[in-house]
């Protein structure tokens, strides 16, 4: 499971020797300056009683919008300066992901991950740019490509100097507006010496409805998230929320966060039944 020597080496993690599969949550986006604190205190209490390294996650700005008036964030510094009080506040990790070569260096002060959209991971530049920054880095399989086609994007950070690599799958373009996941992906890209994460709700997206919002299928979320930790994942990314029919962004893909508790009790069960 978790390839401990990469997962030690964000500040702040802690359970890293449980033997559990660590756990990516949080809302899609800052949509205020109280919802992310209410949110992690959940997610914490939930992880520390089940001994799951925890990195909180939510994007300080959403680059990647169907429409051109779709929310996009409280302001640049404002959402990352409320990262680094979370983390503070809880004594966790957290991540955020960028876009551009500049936002490595800033969100990089503020935050112990950076997380490169799917959209995104070719781009070498951006990539090098992150990998310099000393961060580990989260980089999320495009859509568009391969589970073998991610060595590159590895290659990338580790010739920058960066091994502290983390790579997610998150599902491949199925026609126009569906996604599916291929789990002898997450093997493949382990061959890599990284760990790998699987992305149950993004996986979940249904892309490019004609409304201008995708869609998507939150009632699989703990379908996929059993078959991820079956077939070996390290660690799973889910995104959750209060009321996810009234989020700002992503919502019907996202987890209600009254769930998430169920949830990750079966996930520990099946990682003990794997064990046993």
């Amino acid at each position: 499971m978790v390839k401990h020597t990469i997962i030690q080496n964000i500040p702040k993690i802690k359970n890293t020797h449980s033997g559990n599969f660590f756990l990516i949550a949080g809302p899609c986006v800052i949509e205020d300056a109280l919802m992310p604190f209410e949110i992690a205190e959940v997610l914490v209490t939930l992880t520390s009683k089940l001994h799951i390294p925890f990195i909180f996650k939510a994007s300080y700005r959403k680059a990647n919008r169907t429409k051109a008036d779709s929310f996009s964030g409280i302001g640049d510094k404002e959402g990352l300066e409320i990262l680094k009080q979370v983390s503070e506040q809880f004594q966790i990790p957290v991540i955020t992901d960028i876009h551009s070569n500049e936002e490595a260096g800033l969100a990089a002060k503020y935050v112990d991950v950076l997380q490169i959209p799917a959209f995104l991971c070719r781009q070498t530049e951006l990539l090098v740019a992150a990998a310099e920054t000393g961060k580990t880095i989260n980089i999320k399989k495009g859509q568009f490509l391969s589970p073998e086609a991610m060595k590159f994007a590895v290659e990338k950070i580790r010739k920058a100097g960066n091994d502290n690599i983390i790579l997610t799958e998150r599902g491949t373009t199925f026609g126009y507006q569906d996604l599916v996941i291929d789990f002898r992906g997450i093997p493949v890209m382990q061959q890599n010496k990284v760990p790998v994460a699987l992305d149950c709700t993004h996986s979940l997206q249904q892309p490019n409805q004609s409304s201008g919002v995708s869609g998507g299928q939150p009632q699989m979320i703990g379908t996929v998230a059993k078959a991820g930790i079956a077939a070996g994942a390290d660690g799973l990314f889910i995104e959750t929320h209060p009321n996810p029919s009234k989020a700002l962004s992503d919502g019907a893909n996202m987890l209600n966060l009254n769930l998430i508790e169920e949830l990750l009790f079966k996930l520990v069960k099946i990682i003990q039944a794997l064990r046993d």
